[in-house]
């Protein structure tokens, strides 16, 4: 397994490229990427056989920005016989160890949606043929590693394993919320999917619990206020603009007009949340002096990325981030995750080590 596919959002295969040659090269993994803009996935090459494959040990999949999903593989299966492309997989799949689970995807472009359809109906078949020549086991694990099967068109696939314990737990990578009727507006996605995201089921029990404090900066019209007020979290809401005024009638918000740059508590809050517009070095640093001097414990913020230069913009804000609170007493983690509900931006978590 010298190949390894790194799922991604279209348009971002550069940045993906980019970060996974820089993680593998650092691994001493050395190889090349393969890109096509637009392709929605990123084919890096290793040099050594078994390079992927240790890769997707050594690296921390939560740890990569860009990368929705990866899994280890071999070179592309190509002409598959459309009568009958399960026996080719069968003797292919022979080659990998026994998984616990098997996926069948394509990628996140309009191109691969008229493959959905065909992905559906043969995982079924697929996954039967698989367990009857011990490729999967017969109860579906977690143990195990999971197979994959990434189609490109419906005669030629990848396939390999990824760990579930180091992957993405989505199909394809993506967490689908649902869109909450009541919310002011779509950006309440983007919190809700950094709680899921950042957030372990203990932390967000005891670190979202009712009557918590937070500030929205930005937060008109109040599509994440509305994710912590749902949380019967109090919110000082801070922007120029109008809020919703079903988020006023909930007697948990206070709505303070005034530029989300210049505003500070009066004494420190549990949480910060900030999705202002601005240079992702201004927002980095805002968020970074917040929890430097004490004005938050912990902060879930987005950098709006430039149309050139996005990965080093994201390098350059994690260098500026990481230099403000190292001498703070204790340690912070920053972890920055392009999300499904995210666009030309990604989405940050600054949170002390002691985090549930």
């Amino acid at each position: 397994m010298d190949h390894l596919i790194l799922y991604c959002r279209p348009g971002f295969e550069s940045e993906t490229a980019a970060e996974i040659s820089d993680q593998a090269q650092l691994a001493g993994e050395f190889g090349y990427a393969k890109t096509q803009s637009g392709d929605g996935y990123v084919c890096y090459v290793c040099q050594q056989p078994g390079g992927a494959h240790r890769l997707i040990k050594l690296l921390a999949f939560s740890k990569m920005v860009f990368a929705r999903q990866w899994l280890a593989c071999g070179e592309r299966i190509d002409e598959l016989p459309a009568k009958d492309r399960i026996t080719t997989l069968v003797a292919a799949a022979k080659q990998l160890p026994q998984c616990g689970e098997l996926v069948i995807e394509t990628a996140d472009t309009n191109d691969a949606k008229q493959l959905a359809t065909f992905c559906k109906k043969f995982t079924s078949p697929c996954a039967a043929a698989f367990r009857r020549a011990g490729v999967l086991t017969q109860r579906r694990t977690s143990k195990l590693p999971r197979l994959h099967l990434f189609f490109q068109d419906s005669s030629s696939a990848y396939m390999g394993i990824s760990y579930p314990e180091n992957s993405s737990p989505n199909p394809m990578g993506i967490m689908r919320l649902k869109y909450p009727s009541k919310a002011p507006s779509r950006s309440t996605l983007k919190l809700e999917e950094a709680w899921h995201t950042f957030l372990s089921l203990k932390d967000r029990e005891h670190l979202l619990e009712p009557g918590m404090t937070a500030v929205d900066l930005g937060a008109a019209p109040g599509g994440w206020t509305w994710q912590l007020v749902k949380k019967h979290i109090r919110v000082t809401a801070v922007d120029n603009g109008p809020m919703e005024q079903s988020l006023m009638d909930s007697g948990l918000v206070t709505h303070v007009r005034e530029d989300g740059f210049a505003y500070r508590p009066n004494k420190t809050v549990d949480w910060m949340v900030c999705d202002i517009a601005d240079q992702p070095s201004k927002v980095a640093r805002l968020a970074a002096d917040w929890v430097a001097n004490g004005g938050c414990r912990r902060a879930v913020f987005n950098l709006k990325l430039p149309m050139k230069k996005r990965y080093q913009a994201v390098v350059d804000a994690r260098e500026t981030i990481e230099t403000l609170v190292t001498d703070l007493p204790g340690h912070y983690i920053l972890d920055v995750k392009h999300l499904y509900h995210d666009r030309e931006e990604v989405t940050c978590y600054l949170r002390p080590t002691d985090t549930v």
